[in-house]
């Protein structure tokens, strides 16, 4: 196996032998078969979205700063990391295609931004929707090689 990613050997055991629930092999086996066509089509209709996201975000930028230097940094922040993870989805396609560990990785990183963003903008339901997402990357983390 090739060198772990950030936090990957010290969540691992929680996400599999010790997690609440094991998702099916089916499902997992359909999860890799399906997820690199859903992503792309869910990137190519996020595509008008992100960009009205840069557009208006930049202009609302510095008037969030208006609601207290706390609320702007936090807006300027969960911005970002949202940026960051849609080009780390992207770049995660080729790799989930063709099932390699890079594809693996990069969905990896760009859920643990996903979920550090919804921490900080006090997401809840983000949260629990991402730590299920975690559980599945990790389940289905030996397809990849």
């Amino acid at each position: 196996m090739a060198q772990p990613a950030v936090l990957e050997s010290e969540l691992a055991p929680y996400f599999t032998t010790k997690a609440p629930f094991q998702f099916p092999v089916n499902f997992r086996e359909g999860f890799v078969k399906y997820w690199p066509i859903v992503s792309l089509v869910l990137l190519l209709i996020s595509l008008p979205a992100i960009l009205a996201f840069l557009g208006i975000g930049a202009a609302f930028m510095p008037v969030s700063f208006l609601g207290g230097l706390g609320t702007g940094f936090f807006y300027t922040v969960v911005m970002v990391f949202s940026l960051i993870g849609v080009v780390l989805r992207a770049l995660a396609l080729p790799g989930l295609f063709n099932r390699t560990r890079s594809g693996w990785v990069f969905s990896y990183y760009a859920e643990l931004l996903s979920i550090l963003g919804s921490l900080l903008s006090i997401s809840i339901i983000g949260v629990l929707f991402g730590l299920l997402f975690l559980l599945l990357l990790f389940q289905v983390r030996s397809y990849y090689r």
